[in-house]
């Protein structure tokens, strides 16, 4: 009988043999969609122990409202776990700057040399249920996931392989907003967190709802994979909805809180047109 794990793999497997090749789309992500002829390569790609492993602490820890309580040796638990585990473990190779920026192992050599610097960035969605996502992305070199928040929920980021620019903030309590004269949602102040530039190997990064950088954005500086888990899970029906941003100081506030214009900055909701 296979295991959960095997089973959530069955219904995965067809993410790491081939992107999707749908030119056009708005989104910054290309979410991978081919089918491997070769079910023994795919079971190959996701043998890995420390990966059911990982799986399964996961699995045991997290419930659907996130961690739990008393939750900081759980945190260093899965950290550990996630700070062993390097690209080969999740079926990953790791891409050079000369490599197809991030996407060689997906099959787009054959792109033309503009092709290959206008790819997305490759989500692979590895597991997911209520209590946790468990997911990959893939960056080309100069790629961006934009500020964005996760709200009440705890996010960890093993960097996989290459180099990655984070920028973080987390919010002012109690929040300090801004009016504004034409309907949209206030602006709220965010106070600066983290501006660091992380290169593989490294250790695994924690944010928490109300800690550690919980609005960030990525840039990559060379190619790049990140391995993520996000507990619980974007629910927007559970006030989880995914909200990006855009940030700017303040002078006036600044000068209030006797900081830098760095800082603390004000956050604008982006919405959609």
């Amino acid at each position: 009988m296979l295991s959960k794990f095997q089973i959530a793999v069955d219904n995965a497997r067809k993410l790491f043999f081939g992107a999707n090749k749908t030119q056009g789309s708005s989104s910054p992500f290309t979410q991978c969609s081919s089918l491997s002829s070769s079910a023994d390569m795919v079971e190959h790609q996701f043998s890995s122990s420390k990966v059911q492993a990982l799986y399964e602490l996961c699995k045991s820890t997290f419930s659907p409202s996130g961690l739990p309580p008393s939750s900081s040796a759980a945190v260093q638990k899965i950290s550990s776990l996630l700070d062993s585990i390097g690209p080969a473990d999740v079926g990953l190779k790791e891409e050079t700057s000369d490599d197809d920026r991030g996407h060689g192992m997906f099959g787009l050599q054959r792109l033309s040399r503009v092709a290959k610097w206008s790819q997305p960035i490759t989500y692979i969605d590895v597991y997911e249920c209520d209590s946790f996502t468990m997911c990959i992305f893939c960056f080309p070199t100069s790629s961006v996931i934009p500020l964005h928040d996760h709200p009440g929920m705890t996010v960890f980021s093993k960097v996989l392989y290459g180099s990655l620019h984070v920028k973080a903030y987390d919010w002012v309590e109690p929040a300090v907003l801004s009016k504004t004269k034409d309907g949209f949602p206030s602006e709220r102040l965010a106070k600066f967190a983290v501006d660091k530039v992380l290169t593989a190997p490294c250790v695994t990064s924690v944010l928490y709802p109300n800690a550690g950088g919980n609005l960030h954005c990525f840039t990559a500086l060379t190619p790049c994979a990140v391995l993520d888990i996000l507990t619980p899970t974007y629910n927007e029906q559970a006030g989880r909805k995914c909200t990006y941003y855009h940030d700017y100081p303040d002078s006036k506030l600044c000068k209030q809180f006797f900081c830098s214009s760095s800082s603390y900055m004000y956050m604008f909701e982006l919405r959609d047109k």
